[in-house]
């Protein structure tokens, strides 16, 4: 999750990085997950261009752990998360930790964070407390989403707080492809981070294990 703020010392998910709305809650099941994108953005930064990538979940009881893996070019992200999700009265949540992680420290540093999701109908809000360990001189940050999706088309507006800053936008779409997952993004950053434009294919494939 390689933050342009870091030059001061998330959706749509390009990649099919798995979020907790998008894990199945079926007891006891496993699900994999693999994924290609022309460029691999997350929260409105360039992470790599050209970036594959691979997931594997499971899931209970509305419980879930999983982890996720992509191209950063230098390396490899892996992601580890664990939460709970679920729906009452109409309302969708979801409650997870999540941990960015690097298998090349000169990529990046270790990113931890809670986050909180609900929806209703086609909106949802979501918002996420972190820690970013920056090479030992410590950050805090925020993350704040509001999204709505209808017949396949998504817009999202995301912005940083705390010791980050910027904000970004996203405007997809996707559908599914003779059984392939494809998804067409624009997304747009503010000076604060990429200050770029970034119009990104992808293509997907999950699988019942």
């Amino acid at each position: 999750m390689r933050k342009i703020t870091r030059q001061l010392p998330l959706t749509i998910a390009v990649l099919g990085a798995l979020s907790a709305s998008n894990i199945a809650v079926a007891a006891g099941s496993f699900s994999a997950n693999l994924g290609f994108a022309s460029d691999y953005v997350f929260r409105g930064v360039l992470q790599a261009p050209s970036s594959g990538s691979a997931g594997l979940d499971y899931a209970m009881d509305g419980f879930y752990v999983g982890t996720w893996a992509g191209d950063v070019g230098v390396g490899l992200e892996y992601d580890l998360y664990a939460g709970y999700g679920g729906e009452a009265s109409g309302i969708s949540y979801d409650l997870n930790y999540t941990t960015y992680n690097y298998t090349d420290d000169t990529f990046d540093d270790t990113y931890a964070e809670f986050n909180i999701g609900l929806g209703y109908g086609p909106i949802s809000v979501g918002y996420a407390s972190g820690t970013y360990d920056n090479y030992g001189a410590e950050q805090d940050y925020t993350v704040t989403t509001v999204s709505a999706e209808q017949n396949g088309f998504t817009l999202l507006y995301g912005s940083n707080g705390k010791d980050f800053t910027g904000s970004w936008y996203e405007l997809g779409y996707s559908t599914e492809v003779g059984g392939f997952d494809t998804g067409i993004n624009y997304i747009s950053s503010d000076k604060d981070l990429d200050d770029s434009d970034y119009l990104i294919m992808s293509l997907g494939k999950s699988f019942d294990l």
